[in-house]
């Protein structure tokens, strides 16, 4: 067989792979929580924003399997941009800490509550928008568009079981599953 009649076999055979991975990629990032996620409440002060937060609760999701003792920490930069370092500690408080690399880019016209982050580069760009906060920026709810995700964010990694109650309420008054959030452990 001549190398230009294999072309469309390869192309229907890769174009398949595709699909299927697509496919696979969509079935392994969980259920949808939230079928209409609101635009975040309130803009964001990003100098308040920025520094060390606990996460306190999150959907599952496949890059955070296994992961205890969660913190993000965002990071101004000269550029405008936000250098995010996620760590966590893989299968109990005590396990090897995993640490990930990201750089966030807000997006004009929001009032700093969505950004576009990226931890592979500018091949993959994912949606981390603060859909609410305390005034006094001692927690926050993060969420993105396809409402599979979700994060709890705390100052502290053990915050009172007031302000526990109070994010709880508010989760679910932005209409998210409950049921679905995964408590972290610190």
């Amino acid at each position: 067989m001549k190398p230009t009649r294999l072309i469309f076999p390869l192309a229907v055979l890769g174009g398949a792979a595709l699909a299927v991975t697509a496919c696979a990629s969509l079935t392994a990032m969980g259920p949808v929580g939230n079928k209409a996620v609101p635009q975040p409440a309130k803009p964001v002060d990003l100098d308040q924003y920025t520094g060390l937060w606990f996460e306190i609760g999150r959907y599952e999701n496949r890059f955070e399997k296994d992961c205890e003792g969660v913190t993000a920490e965002y990071r101004a930069r000269p550029d405008g941009h936000i250098d995010v370092i996620n760590s966590c500690h893989r299968g109990s408080l005590s396990g090897p800490i995993k640490t990930a690399h990201g750089r966030a880019k807000i997006v004009p016209g929001s009032g700093n509550a969505r950004l576009k982050v990226s931890f592979f580069g500018p091949f993959y760009v994912g949606d981390y928008w603060v859909l609410d906060h305390a005034d006094d920026y001692a927690w926050s709810i993060v969420g993105e568009p396809s409402g599979r995700y979700l994060w709890l964010l705390s100052r502290t990694a053990h915050p009172h079981e007031m302000v526990r109650n109070t994010i709880e309420a508010r989760v679910r008054a932005l209409g998210y599953d409950w049921s679905l959030v995964r408590m972290t452990q610190h």
